[in-house]
């Protein structure tokens, strides 16, 4: 026998172990009784997808744990830690090991303390295996499973790990968070199933609800918000030997690595991993804003998340119970009923589509749509209900889903991720018929832009033909509640809706700061919230403002999405304005361009067209807006010169800018700019990506003329866009931002090659700027 394996068995032969008299610490795939893993050596699974071995935490010098983390990327990704609140302090002394009473063991000090230990009494000739999952399993030596990391997890679910949904015969499930970033021990929050019923999910701040998922109403996993990480991310539900309901999520062949997880900070996140970042990739993280948390908007109040930032509100038929906090944003108190309930077939039910419905409801079982409503409405306590299909039974056999309210409505939300089924809300007949009453009213189903049109025709027509001198007999009309307007002809056709001042004042809690959506050159615009819920914007005009005691008020539609640039030059909201939505914006601004050009029956000329004054709606439609520098012509007037040149520079046309110019050509300029902008991503005005150019025009006409105007497109929307679109609006754009306006087209040959692509296309003038830069 050679001298150095001598050696080494008398060394091994003497090395004190309580649980084993000869212990090989060496790594394997494997770790089988008289066994051990030391720092420093890893247990790795087949594939190599993760490893098991011990870390210490980035900013901890002291302290080592036993973890597994993804093995086949760079970045080091922790995913499961075993002695999470018993840190190594002595990593000389540590040894993972399966002992010859088949218990895996990690102890420190030769033994002597024991940091963990797995929790369950094995049989004898067991082993260690780490799986290709992420799985640490101990195995019987028949194969069968006595215990694994997946029933034991930390902060992460892995794909493929069971989630269990129910606790007939086992403890609740849970994930912990960490206590800091870089502290693996049980921190406040947890995340799990809901203890009452296994169709909610919930994160706690300790023992308190501090986030509440969507009621489940059957839908699985939509691959919508996943396609970039997934060619299939698919959610299975199945019922165990042990008559637990567990929920798994899986992957395709191919799939992009990809874990969820609860951090330190409450938040939940999905992450995956981006190969050319290099880095994790939040694909989902909840919640997004304070409105989000649980109860947040109080009793009856929801948090909107169709907002462009979601904020609280009250359910229809509610009021805020108390209006000081609330416009204070402490939403705290909730919401009040404005009638109260009258039971006996005097109530209806309102349907509140797209929600996210309360919590702490009743289930009934083995109902029908219309047992559901049934039972509700004969039930004078019942507030609302919901109703919804399962697409298994898997869970409690009972694949329908009747859910009452008989308390408060709490922690509800609209829209977004998590607005996906309808609220039938409890309401009193009068406040039922009182709100249609109010619609009729007040707000008249009319677009944006047909409203404001009608209002200046108002204004212009009255101040152009009838003078000043009729201004107190027009306020005192629209006093009196006769609000009616003139076709242009001399005829009065359409009847507007009398609105009360002090409704308006109420409506904007008296035009607080809280309610100030913007402020331009010609007055502030607030957001008011009228009588049935109906959302406007309120615009204070400054010209004339408390002029005789007068106060001159623009009312209009209220657009959730607010204007295009908040959505174009924003890094993290740009990738939502794919290509589709960019190009049936351009093509509605056209649309509404020409309207105002050639189909109203006056010429309008808005003069401040930019991308901040296109709104959007709710389905990311434009409407032109601020009006407050538009000009109409009558008659043949094709052209006008003014001394005060008013406007937004970038947008104003050359000739209007250096010599007080304007006609429709003068908007078309304008849409060109626009144009270009949206495309782009650029600002007109933008120094990043346009090297040695002065504005985005010189630089797109460059990369035009050079046969490269490709590159010119937004690079979040590039490898998605129609090149043939792409390449037209830009054509188109350069057309339009021609310095002569004579060669600019108009509006109606702009559409119908937006629309077409057919029109065959001049070619665009060199800009003015390099003609004077080179002279």
């Amino acid at each position: 026998m050679h001298l150095p394996t001598l050696h080494l068995i008398i060394i091994t032969l003497l090395i004190p172990w309580p649980f084993s008299s000869v212990l090989l610490c060496a790594p394997d795939s494997v770790l089988v009784p008289g066994m051990c893993l030391t720092p420093g050596k890893t247990l790795t699974s087949d594939q190599g997808s993760f490893a098991l071995g011990f870390f210490t935490p980035s900013n901890s010098t002291k302290n080592m744990y036993v973890g597994i983390w993804f093995n086949d990327i760079p970045l080091h990704t922790v995913v499961w830690v075993a002695n999470r609140d018993n840190p190594i302090t002595d990593a000389s002394s540590a040894v993972l090991s399966m002992t010859n009473s088949s218990s895996l063991v990690l102890s420190q000090t030769n033994g002597r303390h024991i940091l963990w230990m797995e929790n369950t009494i094995t049989g004898g000739n067991s082993s260690a295996k780490l799986l290709n999952s992420g799985n640490l399993v101990v195995l019987s030596s028949d194969g069968a499973m006595l215990w694994q990391s997946f029933e034991n997890p930390s902060d992460v679910v892995l794909a493929g790990m069971p989630m269990r949904d129910t606790h007939k015969t086992h403890p609740p499930w849970r994930i912990i968070s960490w206590k800091g970033p870089d502290d693996p021990s049980k921190g406040r929050f947890s995340a799990g199933k809901d203890l009452a019923t296994p169709l909610q999910y919930f994160v706690w701040d300790g023992s308190v609800p501090y986030r509440r998922a969507p009621v489940w109403n059957g839908y699985v996993y939509s691959n919508m918000e996943l396609q970039t990480v997934s060619s299939l991310m698919y959610l299975t539900i199945n019922k165990g030997t042990d008559d637990e309901t567990y929920a798994t999520f899986g992957l395709s062949d191919g799939s992009s690595r990809i874990f969820y997880k609860v951090d330190y900070s409450g938040k939940t996140m999905l992450l995956r991993w981006n190969t050319s970042l290099t880095d994790w990739t939040a694909v989902e993280q909840l919640p997004a804003y304070q409105c989000n948390l649980y109860g947040y908007c109080g009793a009856y109040g929801y948090c909107d998340n169709t907002e462009a930032t979601p904020t609280c509100k009250c359910l229809d038929g509610f009021d805020p119970s108390n209006k000081t906090e609330w416009v204070r944003g402490n939403f705290s108190h909730g919401c009040r009923r404005k009638e109260e309930l009258q039971c006996g077939g005097e109530d209806s039910f309102l349907t509140l589509p797209a929600m996210k419905v309360p919590d702490k409801f009743v289930r009934l079982w083995n109902k029908s749509y219309d047992d559901c409503a049934v039972e509700c409405s004969k039930n004078c306590s019942c507030v609302a209900y919901a109703y919804a299909n399962l697409s298994t039974s898997n869970i409690d056999g009972d694949a329908t889903r009747c859910l009452l309210w008989t308390g408060e409505l709490i922690d509800v939300e609209k829209g977004g991720a998590v607005g996906n089924e309808n609220l039938y809300l409890r309401l009193t007949a009068l406040s039922s018929k009182g709100r249609k009453s109010i619609v009729i009213k007040v707000i008249p189903a009319i677009s944006a832009i047909v409203l404001l049109i009608l209002l200046l025709a108002c204004l212009v027509w009255f101040r152009k033909f009838k003078g000043k001198h009729d201004k107190k007999g027009r306020l005192k009309r629209l006093m009196m509640g006769d609000l009616r307007i003139s076709d242009g002809l001399g005829e009065e056709t359409h009847e507007f809706p009398f609105i009360r001042f002090e409704e308006i004042v109420d409506a904007t809690n008296n035009f607080s700061m809280y309610n100030l959506l913007g402020e331009g050159g010609f007055g502030k615009v607030y957001k008011g919230l009228l009588h049935g819920n109906k959302e406007v914007a309120v615009k204070r005009l400054s010209r004339g403002s408390r002029q005789g005691g007068d106060e001159k008020l623009l009312i209009y539609e209220y657009l959730p999405n607010k204007s295009l640039d908040i959505f174009l030059f924003n890094s993290e909201k740009k990738p939502m304005l794919h290509w589709p939505t960019r190009f049936n914006i351009l093509k509605g601004v056209a649309r509404g361009l020409l309207y105002l050009h050639q189909d109203s029956r006056l010429m309008i000329i808005h003069r401040d067209l930019k991308t901040s004054n296109i709104l959007l709606d709710g389905d990311m439609n434009p409407k032109i807006s601020d009006f407050g520098m538009a000009r109409i012509f009558g008659g043949d007037e094709q052209q006008e010169n003014t001394n005060r040149v008013v406007g937004t520079y970038g947008y104003m046309s050359p000739e209007y800018a250096m010599e007080g110019l304007f006609s429709v050509k003068s908007d078309v300029y304008s849409f060109g700019v626009l144009l270009l902008e949206t495309v782009s991503g650029l600002r007109i005005s933008s120094m990043q990506n346009i090297k040695e150019f002065p504005n985005l025009i010189i630089y797109a006409w460059s990369l035009w003329r050079e046969g490269l105007a490709k590159d010119l497109v937004d690079p979040s929307v590039s490898e998605s866009c129609s090149d043939e679109e792409v390449l037209c609006c830009i054509h188109v754009g350069l057309l339009c931002v021609q310095d002569d306006p004579d060669a600019r087209p108009p509006m109606s040959t702009i559409l119908t090659t937006l629309e077409s692509r057919s029109t065959p296309l001049a070619t665009p003038d060199k800009p003015l700027y390099f003609s004077r830069r080179n002279r």
